[in-house]
């Protein structure tokens, strides 16, 4: 049984229901983790999940609503570890590498909380009690700017990246579909309708689509651009043929009451498949 985490559904801005994009895939015994937005870690333990269990971390893209929580997931994963974690992987566009360089590297953001970690007494102590021996270990993954491709291949699944329209040429932003032996899924990421989206969801089981607004408002006021719409989505998912859309990095206007049912309906309309209006801790199972 595979298993998908919503837990940040929403966008920059903060609401008591949303904030910020974060999903976790399990896949057996592999979660893989897309995009670590504002509070994520957090959301991963209300959720039932702990830092400790995510080896993998994809970045869609480095809008601060999508990777404002990297540094505490890192810091969090490395402190609460006891050295029996697979080495944390992390993938992502430019600038996945300089970013993380500049918060853990010698002379990162946070060298000074994790010198003190690795070197008081008290904190030795306590990871000891955690399960953990001495001397401490210093954090240690890897990092890896990735292009358009395939970036992972194991004997369970494997990860294919497609570049999309989003914010470019200031960031560069992709979207993932992962493949398994027992089903596959897309995250588009933040995108407008392009051809190397819908080339790559061509066939995928389960599309989870960022939905901004309804098309219609995003059209006039001027968002429609390297953004996805109701009507985008639901021409994304019905072109691919996926079973099963999945909105999320909705709007607060398009989860307002009346508002959301009018989106749905639109959508409806053109795709076939289910529809589900992602919430934030919402746990799906995919097949």
């Amino acid at each position: 049984m595979s298993l998908l985490y919503l837990l940040g559904t929403g966008t920059p801005t903060p609401t008591k229901w949303r904030f910020g994009t974060s999903y976790v895939l399990q896949l057996k015994e592999n979660y893989l983790m897309f995009d670590c937005g504002p509070a994520t870690t957090y959301k991963l333990v209300k959720t039932g999940l702990f830092p400790t269990q995510i080896d993998y971390l994809f970045f869609t893209h480095h809008h601060s609503d999508h990777d404002a929580d990297y540094p505490c997931f890192l810091l969090c994963r490395w402190d609460q570890s006891t050295g029996k974690e697979q080495r944390l992987q992390v993938y992502g566009p430019q600038p996945t590498e300089w970013i993380t360089e500049r918060l853990i590297g010698p002379e990162g953001a946070f060298c000074h909380d994790l010198e003190a970690r690795l070197e008081s007494p008290v904190s030795q102590s306590v990871h000891e009690n955690r399960g953990g021996s001495l001397p401490r270990p210093e954090m240690s993954l890897d990092v890896s700017d990735i292009r358009p491709g395939k970036v992972i291949e194991t004997d369970q699944w494997t990860v294919t990246t497609a570049p999309v329209r989003h914010a470019e040429p200031w960031l560069e932003s992709i979207a993932y579909r992962v493949d398994s032996d027992e089903g596959s899924i897309m995250f588009t990421g933040d995108t407008g309708p392009c051809e190397s989206v819908s080339r790559l969801a061509e066939g995928v089981d389960v599309l989870v689509v960022n939905c901004w607004d309804h098309q219609e408002t995003m059209e006039k006021n001027g968002e429609a651009p390297g953004q996805t719409g109701t009507l985008d989505a639901a021409n994304m998912a019905q072109t691919s043929g996926a079973k099963k859309l999945i909105l999320t990095h909705t709007g607060p206007h398009l989860t307002k009451p009346g508002s959301r049912e009018k989106g749905i309906g639109d959508i409806a309309r053109i795709y076939k498949g289910e529809v589900i209006f992602g919430e934030e801790l919402m746990s799906l199972v995919l097949w």
